[in-house]
C-alpha cells in the first residue's frame, strides 16, 4: 500500500512514523513533510493547501490512501475534492471540519444540542461586541471564529484588555478573516 500524509507538523510526523510501521505499507510519502519525516517517508515538495498539486501527485504516484493532518486543507474541502475525483482520502469532509474551523459553528452546535460548554455570545460587529464586554466580569475569553494557527484565543484579565483584544481581532484583523466573527465566552476554571 502506498500512502501519502499531508502536512509538516508534529501531528503529521507522528502519523508518518506510526503508519510506516505497518507491514502493509510499501511506500510512504509526506507533503510537504519535514526533515524528520524523511527518515520514514519520501518528501514531496507540495504545500498542504495545494489541493490540485496533491491530487496530481496522488494520481501520478498511484497513492492508495491520503491522510490529512492540518486543519486548513480540511476546512478548504480537500476531502470533498479528492472523493469527487475518485481518490481515497482519510479526513473529515468540509462540512464536518467546520466544527474545528469555526468556533461560532461549534458553540452553536453545542448549545443547540445541550452539550455542556462555557456560556458564550457570538458577534460580527466590533461595537456590539465591545459594548457586551463592558457588562461582563473578567476574566473574559475572546476567540476569533476561524482558524488562527492556534493563536486566536485571548484570555482578557480586565475589561480594557478584552476591548483591546476585540480591536486587534475585529478591527486590525490580527488573525485575518478568522476575526470576522468572534465568540465572547465566560472563563471557566478547574477541571
Amino acid at each position: 500500500m502506498r500512502l501519502l500524509v499531508v502536512g509538516s507538523g508534529a501531528r503529521e510526523h507522528t502519523l508518518v512514523w506510526k503508519l510506516a510501521q505497518s507491514p502493509k505499507v510499501t511506500e510512504m510519502y509526506a507533503a510537504p513533510g519535514n526533515a524528520g519525516m524523511a527518515q520514514q517517508a519520501q518528501i514531496a515538495d507540495i504545500k498542504a493547501e495545494d489541493t490540485e498539486g496533491l491530487a496530481k501527485f496522488v494520481k501520478e504516484n498511484s497513492i492508495d490512501l491520503t491522510v490529512v493532518g492540518p486543519e486548513n486543507p480540511l476546512a478548504a474541502g480537500i476531502v470533498d475534492k479528492f472523493t469527487a475525483s475518485g481518490l481515497t482520502i482519510f479526513g473529515p469532509t468540509q462540512a464536518a471540519a467546520e466544527i474545528e474551523s469555526s468556533k461560532v459553528f461549534s458553540k452553536d452546535l453545542m448549545q443547540r444540542h445541550g452539550i455542556p460548554c462555557a456560556r458564550s455570545v457570538n458577534f460580527t460587529e466590533y461595537e456590539k461586541a465591545a459594548e457586551y464586554v463592558w457588562d461582563q466580569r473578567p476574566p473574559i475569553v475572546i476567540k476569533a471564529d476561524g482558524l488562527a494557527a492556534g493563536k486566536g484565543v485571548i484570555i482578557a484579565e480586565t475589561i480594557p484588555e478584552a476591548v483591546e483584544a476585540l480591536e486587534g481581532i475585529m478591527k486590525t484583523k490580527s488573525f485575518g478573516a478568522a476575526g470576522d466573527s468572534v465568540v465572547i465566552e465566560e472563563h471557566l476554571m478547574g477541571r
